[in-house]
């Protein structure tokens, strides 16, 4: 399993090889990968993207938003040396040290397209962060939480990628995600 672990507003510290790393940084520069208008679950003779196959992060310092909702995106690179497809939304939950789930996974929202990743390229689903929430509920209902734990769409091994805010530990949705898109994710902040 390739972990990657990214510090929102401090240094990132990566744990994977160094050719991986490699594929992230070309990955990151090259551009959006191709997307279309499918229902079906892959493209016409791409296999799906398994979680082996993928690195997931996200980038630190890339959260923005207001009226208490914090936006980040969520990366998925092909680390294999062949083109894979995504379709839908990532199943994301927010995990502690040991390990152990912080309240509700992800709702997911948005319109489904397939997206086919070649070799290196990056994909993203946006990650929204309702911290108004953590805020209206007493210390004792929230914790500060580790890793996402991120399924690839349509995918029953994980991934994770390193978070840490503050996560409910109570039944309500605190964390959403949109449907992959092609390309590497932007919060554009203004």
């Amino acid at each position: 399993m390739r972990r990657i672990f990214i510090r929102t507003g401090t240094v990132a510290t990566a744990v994977m090889s160094a050719a991986a790393l490699t594929v992230l940084a070309t990955a990151a520069m090259a551009g959006p990968a191709t997307a279309t208008a499918a229902t079906a679950r892959t493209s016409a003779g791409v296999p799906a993207c398994t979680a082996s196959e993928l690195g997931v992060w996200v980038p630190p310092n890339q959260g923005n938003g207001a009226a208490g909702t914090i936006y980040y995106p969520l990366e998925f690179t092909n680390l294999s040396g062949r083109a894979c497809s995504m379709y839908g939304n990532p199943g994301v939950s927010a995990i502690n040290s040991n390990g152990h789930q912080l309240g509700v996974p992800a709702t997911w929202s948005g319109t489904r397209h397939t997206v086919t990743l070649a070799p290196g390229a990056t994909a993203h689903a946006t990650l929204a962060y309702h911290d108004a929430v953590v805020g209206s509920y007493p210390p004792a209902d929230h914790a500060q939480a580790f890793e996402l734990r991120v399924y690839p769409p349509g995918q029953t091994s994980t991934q994770e990628a390193y978070w840490d805010l503050t996560a409910l530990t109570i039944r309500v949705p605190f964390l959403s995600v949109g449907p992959i898109q092609p390309g590497v994710g932007t919060i554009y902040t203004s």
